[in-house]
């Protein structure tokens, strides 16, 4: 299976490369692509250069074009696109169906991915992404199982690609009404879930409050632990039950489910992460390497060496071998 790695910058890029990746995947630092934070992604000077290196080395780059255009607004993400082409991009990773359109008659030869912030969860929709756009991969909303990829895979002609480690969405996959009820930015036409512009720390009695967009989201006694203020993995009260009532402050690792996930027939595995440094990105691919590597070689997989690297030294796998509450 394909390890398809995040850079957020071109020495996340280098250091992806050099671990191991398969492929890389990135975007142009604009509202074009879905982690559109200062500081991060690629000017189109170093996605060239970035492109170039991992050609080099063997590795593709797959570049996200994945946010949804604004009206009126649609030659900044076409030119993304013609941009990507030609810095020798090996494919788009897209999900707006106008630009899934305009990729296709004009740039016919650059291959289109379809991402996870189209959230197409049943071979109907892939289908119709593939016949009508000539799609070849989709990734996968974080909401199925492994025995649902499975029947999909069973009923469509396209690769899938699989999140297996990093932060985990348990909303429709970049539609999240709470982060833009909060904030009043989208996440999938803005690029950005629970802003930092928009996160409050403030010390009140005993306890430290932790705000997103004036919505307190932790209460945490002072000295404790303080999670970020992501809205789906907040405290609220529902009922007679308060705590963490969509998701627990935890990151996604589905290692030990690598075996299964080959056998339901996924193509690429996918590591989350754009926002983090060079080094975590380094060990998070070495480490998936070698336990791809093991499982195409039949030998034990390691287990247990990214704890450390998890949200809250936390793990779950997610919607793959559990229900929801």
């Amino acid at each position: 299976m394909e390890l398809v790695c995040p850079a957020g910058t071109p020495a996340a890029l280098r250091a992806a490369v050099e671990a191991g990746a398969h492929a890389v995947y990135c975007g142009f630092a604009d509202e074009t692509n879905a982690r559109n934070f200062p500081g991060l992604n690629f000017s189109r000077e170093e996605m060239a250069a970035g492109i170039a290196h991992a050609h080099a080395r063997g590795a593709k780059v797959l570049v996200a074009i994945n946010t949804f255009p604004r009206a009126g607004a649609e030659p900044l993400w076409h030119a993304a696109v013609a941009d990507a082409a030609a810095a020798g991009a090996d494919a788009v990773i897209l999900a707006d169906i106008g630009l899934l359109a305009h990729t296709a008659e004009r740039h016919p030869g650059l291959r289109r991915h379809l991402s996870v912030q189209a959230a197409a969860a049943n071979p109907d929709a892939i289908n119709l992404y593939a016949e009508a756009f000539g799609v070849k991969r989709v990734v996968l909303p974080r909401v199925l199982t492994v025995a649902e990829i499975a029947a999909i895979n069973r009923e469509i002609d396209v690769e899938t690609e699989v999140f297996v480690f990093g932060g985990l969405c348990v909303m429709a996959e970049g539609r999240c009404s709470l982060s833009s009820y909060a904030t009043g930015r989208s996440p999938n036409m803005n690029g950005v879930c629970s802003p930092a512009s928009h996160v409050v720390y403030a010390e009140e009695g005993p306890d430290l409050f932790a705000r997103l967009g004036g919505f307190t989201i932790h209460r945490t006694p002072k000295g404790a632990p303080a999670p970020y203020p992501t809205l789906c993995k907040g405290c609220f009260t529902s009922g007679p039950q308060t705590g963490h009532i969509f998701e627990d402050p935890v990151s996604l690792d589905a290692t030990a489910l690598i075996p299964a996930l080959a056998k339901a027939g996924v193509r690429a595995l996918k590591i989350e992460g754009r926002q983090r440094s060079r080094a975590y990105v380094a060990e998070v691919v070495r480490t998936f390497r070698a336990a791809v590597e093991a499982v195409a070689a039949g030998r034990p997989m390691p287990e247990g060496a990214l704890a450390r690297l998890s949200e809250g030294q936390a793990r779950t796998t997610g919607a793959y071998a559990k229900t929801w509450r």
